[in-house]
């Protein structure tokens, strides 16, 4: 499963991801990640079975942390299969099978919608 972990400015100095993985024992396998001064932003990948237990220990440190179980919404009657989402996607939902048809793997999705950005044909879009 995937989640996003929100780290705001109170605590973003602090290490508290390394803290709620020592802790737990819990391995996070991270897909992207986004900090700054102000605030950070990591989205990863855990066993389901372990949500629950890092949940809590990344709350208890002032983290939030969402379920990203809404994958990415595409619209195979808008869609041109242009390739334009393939090229911009950082975990590969998006391919080309042998006859050129475009293929899309919900299960890489991490909602980051920069497919959504890039295509022109508004034949992607999020639920969030």
């Amino acid at each position: 499963m995937k989640i996003r972990i929100i780290i705001d400015q109170d605590i973003v100095t602090r290490p508290i991801l390394a803290e709620a993985i020592l802790e737990t024992g819990i391995p996070l396998n991270i897909a992207q990640a986004h900090f700054d001064s102000a605030a950070g932003e990591i989205i990863a990948d855990i066993k389901d079975t372990e949500y629950r237990m890092i949940k809590n220990a990344l709350v208890s440190r002032g983290a939030e942390v969402l379920k990203l179980d809404t994958p990415i919404n595409w619209d195979e009657e808008e869609c041109v299969e242009c390739g334009a989402c393939i090229s911009v996607c950082p975990t590969k939902v998006f391919s080309m099978d042998m006859e050129w048809n475009l293929k899309v793997d919900n299960t890489k999705c991490i909602q980051c919608g920069t497919c959504i950005e890039m295509c022109p044909h508004d034949a992607l879009s999020l639920d969030v």
